[in-house]
């Protein structure tokens, strides 16, 4: 496997790079977003965003998954990939929100 060989993580790694930023900036701004679409600052509301958010969260905590996590490694990173990318959703649902908060497109950062 492709990932055990020298330099294979830091490759694979390097590939995921887009998504890997898209979860953390899904991550970051999820919160702040609520805050703001609760308190009137920011509307439309993004539905799209919670329904994406609400579905990797009934994922993690449903004891039903694609690849049982008795099967630990495997089951576990069914799990990482899943919810990584439902979290990609959720960041592309969060454009508009990007934007209202002058952190400008992706590829301007």
């Amino acid at each position: 496997m492709a990932l055990f060989k020298a330099g294979g993580l830091a490759a694979t790694l390097k590939k995921r790079r887009r998504a890997l930023t898209a979860i953390a900036r899904a991550m970051r701004l999820f919160v702040p977003m609520c805050a703001d679409v609760l308190s009137g600052r920011y509307r439309p509301v993004p539905w799209p965003a919670f329904g994406w958010m609400a579905l990797a969260a009934a994922y993690l905590i449903s004891p039903l998954d694609l690849i049982p996590d008795v099967l630990l490694v495997i089951g576990l990173v069914d799990d990482m990939v899943i919810v990584g990318w439902l979290l990609t959703r959720v960041d592309a649902a969060l454009a508009d929100y990007r934007r209202w908060k002058g952190e400008g497109p992706p590829a301007a950062r």
